[in-house]
């Protein structure tokens, strides 16, 4: 197990990636850090919880352990923006999202230093481990799993749907294993939309390569569909009815993904 991310390897054609949940800030950093940076407010709160069923039904899983603040897995190496146009959180976040301070006094942040120890690693191991599961069953897919609080004036106006899925402008997934995944979700209980606000962070669109058999997906969740926003507590009987949403998502990726490719294979359960 690394220090830098927790990894459980599965059975089935699938990762997930759970960059956002993680709440460990290295001593060094946090002594710099005003409250409202240590309160970690931009957390994608209870996230690994909530799809730990996968990991029960055969889905590999990597699940970041220290918090975007210290470095934002789901941002280019560059500090490019991802939206032209629209608000950047940043690499290296200096504000969260509600436009308060992080630190307590102008930081000297290393970004090198932290892209090193704390950001390659974890898309190295992306990267490995979807081709693995490429070379064992001929196509990989890669779900990065997100959360955001339901109203973020700072990043979108009005509430926020549900479900929100990206691909990328379908350049991270092949058009008909999305299609087939838009479907089960805008046919389920939730209000569901794709490459809406959220097309998909840096993890789908530098691992997502369809053309050479490797299909990502980002699920942006509106975290009242499972929890308190208010107090931040885990709502079990929110978290429970979700889960079967997910699930449905889950199993049409892979089941669509095998049909794409012809895959033999026993209809998936998650």
């Amino acid at each position: 197990m690394s220090e830098i991310f927790s990894f459980h390897a599965g059975t089935l054609p699938l990762l997930v990636s759970v960059p956002h949940d993680g709440r460990l800030v290295p001593a060094d950093i946090a002594q710099h850090m005003t409250q409202a940076g240590r309160d970690l407010p931009d957390t994608d709160w209870h996230v690994a919880q909530l799809y730990e069923f996968a990991r029960a039904c055969g889905a590999t899983m990597i699940v970041a352990r220290y918090s975007r603040y210290v470095v934002d897995l789901n941002r280019p190496a560059d500090d490019a923006p991802l939206y032209a146009g629209q608000p950047a959180t940043g690499l290296c976040p200096t504000q969260p999202f509600a436009g308060d301070e992080i630190y307590r006094a102008q930081m000297n942040i290393d970004a090198g230093l932290r892209i090193d120890k704390y950001w390659r690693p974890y898309h190295d191991k992306i990267a490995t481990t979807l081709a693995e599961l490429r070379r064992r069953h001929g196509f990989a897919l890669l779900w990065d799993a997100h959360s955001i609080r339901s109203r973020v004036r700072h990043l979108f106006d009005g509430q926020l749907p549900v479900l929100n899925l990206g691909t990328w402008d379908e350049r991270s997934c092949g058009r008909a294993i999305a299609d087939a995944v838009v479907a089960a979700a805008q046919a389920g209980p939730c209000e569901a939309v794709v490459n809406g606000r959220f097309k998909g962070g840096y993890i789908t669109r530098h691992h997502g390569d369809p053309a050479a058999g490797v299909h990502a997906m980002q699920l942006e969740l509106a975290q009242r569909a499972y929890m308190d926003e208010a107090t931040g507590a885990w709502d079990e009987g929110k978290a429970s009815s979700l889960r079967k949403t997910l699930g449905s998502l889950l199993e049409t990726f892979v089941q669509a993904a095998q049909d794409a490719h012809g895959a033999p294979g026993e209809p998936v359960r998650v």
